[in-house]
């Protein structure tokens, strides 16, 4: 196995009020419906666990479940941290923040940020790295716009 990593920054001005985008952001379930390749998010306490399937990588098929701790600054921020639970030894993990402040330009409406960082291991050699890694950034991409259109649509902006 091989260890490989990617990240990834974003920035958009969503025309609605803080608390709408909140609480998407918050429940476990609409994250999941609103992700592609996320089959499933279920919450225990302050860890979320993922469930990720039907990942090409090099022509490898890839699924994982990964445990992230939530840490939450209400309705302004949302931290998670790769967290297995002891003795688990996962093969995909994310690090990363969700940040949300008013937008003051003339349309208002709430300033999204985000940066993440994702951590797999495959059963790929490390020459295939720069390869992975663009898989990976690709994936990442499509992954980011879709739960961004299914986002704008939800909250009826879209």
């Amino acid at each position: 196995m091989t260890a490989f990593s990617a990240t990834t920054t974003a920035e958009a001005v969503v025309p609605v009020e803080r608390a709408r985008v909140w609480d998407v952001l918050v429940d476990p379930d609409l994250v999941a419906r609103f992700t592609p390749f996320v089959s499933s998010i279920s919450a225990e306490d302050e860890h979320w666990i993922w469930t990720l399937s039907g990942l090409k990588v090099l022509g490898k098929g890839f699924s994982a479940t990964f445990t992230e701790r939530m840490t939450l600054e209400e309705g302004k921020r949302i931290e998670f941290t790769h967290d297995p639970p002891p003795g688990a030894k996962e093969r995909a993990g994310v690090h990363g923040w969700y940040a949300l402040s008013d937008h003051d330009g003339p349309e208002g409406g709430v300033l999204l940020e985000t940066s993440l960082e994702i951590c797999v291991d495959l059963p790929l050699p490390k020459l295939s790295g720069g390869a992975v890694r663009s898989t990976m950034k690709g994936v990442m991409t499509q992954m980011g716009d879709r739960f961004s259109k299914n986002l704008l649509d939800h909250l009826g902006v879209g």
